[in-house]
């Protein structure tokens, strides 16, 4: 492949049928969901093991992410040494119904226990109906010995903390923390680029074939960091997170204004509300849209042109 002058990347979404998801995607963005069926995430970046996003857009189109970074490193990531996966999973989860209680590892919970990957997520609230609620973190001073007997008898829930939410909020939740997303809620999703999850309850729920699913508490008890009782927002005027695997920061521009793209770092941008063209002197325009993810790679420099008061978020590592 001859190196083709490079622009922003749009990718095809992954949708993911899970027993609590729905149409919300559709009417909220216009995703062509799958009709019927219960989509509870759409992958819209993603470079796992079986589920790897493919460029939908320019001379690229139809190479995953992965082989578009294994060819070009330097001018996608910024770092010639750069050997993959991408760094950043970012997707849309529609919470119809509520989620399972769960908690994913840290580095250190996977050390301990020799399996998994690490994962660390940070949460964009973008609709909430009324009383919705996530929950994130024990309430203080629950013990292992507490939360294990709650596990047996069935009443885990009521050593959470549950946080009422609305349109707008953000929420980091390290691995090792305890978490749900209640029910009527539509996130965004940044996270580190891992599918370990550890189910600990599960509102008692049966499967199509009316089997309970698998829970995993030997596995979440190991992980769970019984020491933190964060349930603190994050800002979300501007810079709204800063960890050691990704930056968020949120941005908002009026209609007909523009923005400069420039280049040394690779970013992708999660369109919100909106609308406009990303443009450069040297490649064809690329529009976008709300529901959109772009990867803008390191050597891209151009300018983002606003048809329509536009919200995004920035994510780079």
């Amino acid at each position: 492949m001859n190196q083709p002058k490079f622009y922003p990347f749009k990718f095809k979404p992954i949708y993911k049928k899970l027993i609590w998801g729905g149409q919300k995607l559709r009417e909220f963005f216009g995703k062509d969901l799958p009709a019927g069926e219960k989509i509870g995430e759409s992958w819209e970046l993603a470079d796992l093991s079986n589920d790897k996003s493919i460029i939908a857009n320019g001379e690229l189109a139809g190479h995953t992410i992965g082989q578009a970074i294994t060819k070009f490193p330097l001018e996608i990531m910024g770092d010639k040494n750069f050997r993959g996966p991408f760094p950043v999973l970012i997707k849309f989860i529609d919470a119809q119904e509520v989620l399972s209680i769960q908690v994913h590892p840290d580095t250190q919970a996977c050390q301990r226990t020799g399996s998994g990957v690490p994962k660390t997520e940070f949460w964009y609230i973008l609709a909430a109906e009324k009383d919705a609620v996530i929950y994130k973190g024990l309430k203080k001073g629950v013990t292992k010995e507490e939360f294990s007997q709650a596990i047996r008898s069935g009443t885990v829930v009521e050593l959470l903390d549950k946080i009422p939410v609305k349109k707008g909020q953000c929420y980091f939740l390290p691995g090792g923390t305890v978490h749900s997303i209640g029910a009527g809620i539509l996130i965004v999703e940044i996270q580190t680029p891992s599918d370990t999850t550890y189910r600990i309850f599960d509102w008692d729920r049966v499967d199509a074939g009316g089997k309970p699913r698998q829970l995993h508490i030997t596995e979440a008890i190991a992980t769970i960091n019984f020491d933190s009782t964060d349930t603190s927002l994050v800002d979300a005027s501007g810079g709204i997170v800063n960890c050691e695997y990704f930056k968020v920061c949120r941005r908002q521009n009026a209609k007909d204004s523009l923005r400069p793209l420039r280049t040394g770092q690779m970013h992708t941008l999660i369109i919100l509300k909106g609308c406009g063209v990303i443009e450069s002197g040297g490649t064809i325009p690329v529009e976008f849209t709300a529901g959109d993810t772009l990867l803008v790679p390191a050597v891209y420099e151009g300018k983002m042109k606003f048809f329509a008061e536009t919200e995004y978020l920035k994510v780079t590592i």
